[in-house]
Parts: C-alpha cells; sequence; structure tokens
C-alpha cells in the first residue's frame, strides 16, 4: 500500500532542514516542547530514526535489534547535526527506493512495509521539528496540508479529519487539542492495521492504551457519542494485567473497531488470550448501541479471522454468547461459526481453518 512515497521523505525533510538552519544559532541545550529531551537531543533522535528505519527496511530486519549506533556527538554545533538529518534522509530514501513490495521490518507498532516506514520517517521529522522549535520559542513552522495528509493517511486511519491536517498531526500525537475532542494522552501509530471490508478498520488496543482505556480514558481514539462500551474497558484491562503479568502477545488482544467514513471508533473486538496449548483462541466483541444493525461486526469479525487464521499455529476460534442474545448469534454463524454446544446459559461456537 503505497501512500508516502519516497518524495514525502524529501519533501519533509527540506522543510525540516530548512526550518532548523533558520535556528541554529539559538541554545539547543533548552527542552524540546513536551519532551524530556533537549533540542540537540530530539535533533539527534530524528538521525538516528532515520538510519534505523532504513536499514531496518533495506535488510529486513524482523525484531528489535539494529547494527546502527549513534555517532552524533552531544556536544556537536547545531548545524553538524542538521547536515546529518539531511544525510540521514537520504539514506532513508535510498532504503525505500530500493525496497520491493512484500518486504517487511519490524516496529514496536507493528511489522511495516517500505511506506509505512517512509511515513513514519515523515512524520518523525515533521513532529520533532515542532519540538524543536517550540522549545526554542520559535514559532510558526506548518507543513503543507497535503504532507500531512498523506502520513494521516498510512499511520493514523483511526484520526477524525475535521480539522486542518496539520493541527489533526499533532492532536493525533499528543501534542494539541482538536475541537470537542480531548486532548490525547496516550497514543500510537498503525502502519499495518487489520483490514475487515470496506467500510471498518482494526486497530491494535496495546497495552499502553488498554492501559488508558481500563482506567476511563479513550485509548487514543476518536469514540463515537456512546462509546467506548464496558466489554471494550474490561477487554482492555485484561490486556493490560496480561502485559504486566508477561503473558501478552502482540495481536492477541483487543482491538478498537474504527468507521472508516468517521473515523470513528464505535467497539472493541479481540481475544481473550493468546492460543493455547492446542492453538484454540477464543474472540469476544462489542459495538455500541448506536453503530448496531448495520453488519460493521460482522465485517469487524470475519477480519480478525482471516487476520488470525494467518498466523502459525491456530487450530480453532471458539466463541460464547447468551442464550437471548440473537444478534450476536447471526453474527457468529454469518462470520462461519459453527454451533458446537450450550449450557449454563450460553451457547458456544467454533470456527476452523477451511480444508485446502
Amino acid at each position: 500500500m503505497t501512500i508516502t512515497g519516497t518524495h514525502a521523505i524529501d519533501r519533509a525533510v527540506s522543510l525540516t532542514v530548512q526550518a532548523l538552519r533558520a535556528a541554529a544559532h539559538l541554545d539547543w541545550s533548552v527542552p524540546a516542547a513536551g519532551l524530556e529531551w533537549s533540542c540537540h537531543e530530539t535533533a539527534v533522535h530524528v538521525v538516528n530514526d532515520f538510519i534505523v528505519y532504513g536499514t531496518r527496511i533495506s535488510e529486513r530486519i524482523a525484531d528489535g535489534s539494529t547494527p546502527i549506533e549513534r555517532y552524533t556527538a552531544p556536544g556537536a554545533a547545531p548545524s553538524v547535526v542538521i547536515d546529518a538529518i539531511e544525510a540521514a534522509g537520504r539514506k532513508l530514501t535510498a532504503a525505500v527506493s530500493a525496497a520491493d513490495p512484500d518486504d517487511r521490518a519490524w516496529h514496536p507498532y507493528g511489522t511495516s512495509d517500505a511506506d509505512g516506514f517512509a511515513a513514519m520517517g515523515v512524520v518523525e521529522t515533521l513532529l520533532h521539528t515542532h519540538d524543536i522549535l517550540e522549545g526554542l520559542g520559535v514559532r510558526g513552522f506548518e507543513p503543507e496540508a497535503e504532507l500531512c495528509e498523506h502520513a494521516l493517511d498510512r499511520l493514523f486511519p483511526h484520526v477524525p479529519r475535521d480539522a486542518a491536517p496539520w493541527t489533526t498531526l499533532l492532536w493525533a500525537t499528543g501534542r494539541a487539542d482538536l475541537a470537542d475532542l480531548p486532548r490525547q494522552t496516550v497514543w500510537r501509530w498503525y502502519a499495518d492495521p487489520v483490514p475487515a471490508g470496506d467500510r471498518v478498520v482494526l486497530c491494535a488496543i496495546s497495552p499502553d492504551l488498554a492501559a488508558d482505556l481500563a482506567a476511563g480514558g479513550t485509548g487514543g481514539f476518536a469514540w463515537a457519542e456512546d462509546g467506548p462500551f464496558d466489554g471494550t474497558r474490561a477487554a482492555s484491562g485484561m490486556a493490560a494485567k496480561a502485559y504486566e503479568e508477561g503473558a501478552y502477545r502482540p495481536g492477541w488482544g483487543p482491538y478498537a473497531v474504527v468507521r472508516t467514513h468517521d473515523r470513528r471508533a464505535i467497539g472493541g473486538i479481540g481475544f481473550h488470550a493468546a492460543p493455547d496449548a492446542d492453538g484454540q483462541a477464543e474472540v469476544g466483541y462489542d459495538l455500541v448501541p448506536s453503530a448496531r444493525g448495520n453488519g460493521y461486526a460482522t465485517e469487524a469479525l470475519r477480519g480478525l479471522t482471516a487476520w488470525a487464521f494467518g498466523q502459525p499455529g491456530l487450530t480453532a476460534l471458539r466463541a460464547s454468547v447468551d442464550e437471548g442474545n440473537a444478534p450476536s448469534h447471526a453474527v457468529l454463524r454469518r462470520a462461519g461459526f459453527e454451533r458446537t454446544g450450550a449450557g449454563d446459559g450460553a451457547v458456544r461456537y467454533a470456527l476452523r481453518p477451511a480444508r485446502g
């Protein structure tokens, strides 16, 4: 899925270098806005991001390791660090250009293709340029709308688009307010969300987001007016607890169901835990009342099961539904689940991989 491309990296780096060179004479030892790093350390971070992203995708690194170490000395002049940003940006551009469409590499927010790393580079340099300039007392940095729109389209499928793209990107990363939405206290991007038809997309609720949801927060999502539902908060609490106990496995927790036309979260779906020793996992889901009756749950469940059976070792998915919950029974049947038993007021279902 190519949205960003190398031209976006080149343009973002050009804007960054131009803006930072105009402020290179200032004291870069002061803190960058909203960060624990100094402006100098933040600029070095951008250099490192470009080098690491370029190295990961060019060498298809599948874990968190990288052969690149920091090489920009803490005492280097701002002009030297700015030159390093420019050079490192060229490395990322070259790596993205040389990558095959099927190349994937690891990132803490999920494995990504080259275009995803291109978008990450754009977001990193634009946001941290903002942080540096704000920390230096320099106002007015605002990248063009198209560049921000590309980054939002590629990495932030869960973020509404009612405001200017730059303001939206700042809000999505906890740096600004946005209309009637609360400022983000936790956030992440999604380089590889789980597709579920044309109307919804599934965004993993990672442990930090899960903890926020369980505690009454938004989890970094813009929810429909009647969300999130209690079941989503409870499932998020289970995921946060599993992470604390060392039992959490990425991908095998809760997901937010995000409606694509307005990018509002309308419910939760996911797994109660990672597959057991027999390769079986249990699924659950809920939607906010205002979104029910539109087929969203069925699409979300089909997307989730397709992802699950694409993972190694899964032998079956299970679900349990209250006997009187007719809509939920219908969702499971439409998604291919078959009834396997009943008891204690609940009906049990299972889905197994299709035989080739």
